[in-house]
């Protein structure tokens, strides 16, 4: 009898930007006291909340995927990236463009609020008069946490052009943030700087395979994405966490640190 638990269904986005020298993602340092990797550089993303489904007539440009992916998961990495890093993807019902940074600035208090559950997502964007625009969100991986784990997440990860707005961490689940390139936040995994769990450091080295934001989003459009569930394999030096070789990422296993009872 199979006792795995349903995955719960999640989203992430990795939000992104170019300067001088690299192309850049915004990350989050994960609270210590968070059950799901605490304390690790993340993508901003969560699960997807039963009232993101049917917000479809709210999420513009959802026509313009053909990717079988349901609307729920788009509106969750918009409603997740607002309220973890401050970014709304999403314009006035009258404007074509998304909101300006001094709109954003009359519409941050709402976050602390969508966090605790005083206001729905969908009271928020019907009381401004919001359009959340979808359009922006292109498919980038998809990933489903192994049978064996206690808590598991079926997650699809978007890639979205930042729009021109201030980032900055909620101070809630997460305790810090940065603009960083994937070599970079790399480096700092290698050096002890920073803790990055295997899905997030694979897919940090599949997005640095590109150099412009243009070239990421062309690639994940044309790119075969396969549902990635990693399984465990007992070898001669230790267990790994491991991904098909066909996967798409060139990195493939992993050896689990091993832990003292």
């Amino acid at each position: 009898m199979n006792s795995a638990k349903s995955p719960i269904p999640s989203a992430t986005i990795l939000m992104l930007r170019e300067n001088k020298e690299a192309l850049e993602t915004f990350m989050v340092i994960r609270h210590h006291q968070i059950d799901f990797a605490s304390g690790a550089l993340v993508f901003p993303g969560g699960k997807v909340d039963q009232a993101d489904y049917g917000l479809e007539n709210l999420c513009n440009g959802l026509g313009n995927h053909d990717d079988g992916i349901h609307p729920a998961y788009r509106i969750a990495a918009v409603r997740e990236a607002f309220e973890e890093s401050g970014i709304l993807f999403a314009r006035d019902s009258s404007s074509l463009e998304i909101v300006s940074g001094d709109r954003l600035a009359e519409l941050s208090h709402y976050r602390e609020k969508l966090h605790s559950g005083e206001i729905s997502f969908r009271s928020f964007l019907e009381r401004e008069g919001l359009i959340l625009t979808c359009s922006e969100l292109i498919h980038f991986a998809h990933w489903i946490t192994p049978e064996m784990m206690p808590k598991r997440f079926d997650t699809h990860f978007f890639l979205a052009k930042a729009p021109n707005q201030n980032a900055i961490h909620d101070g809630g689940e997460s305790i810090d943030s940065v603009w960083i390139s994937p070599e970079k936040a790399l480096a700092g995994n290698r050096n002890g700087k920073y803790t990055i769990i295997f899905p997030t450091r694979v897919n940090l080295e599949l997005l640095g395979e590109n150099h412009s934001i243009m070239e990421a989003m062309e690639s994940s459009r044309t790119r075969n994405i396969i549902t990635i569930l990693p399984w465990t394999e007992q070898k001669e030096d230790g267990a790994y966490v491991m991904i098909k070789r066909n996967s798409g990422y060139k990195t493939t296993q992993e050896k689990i640190p091993y832990q003292r009872d």
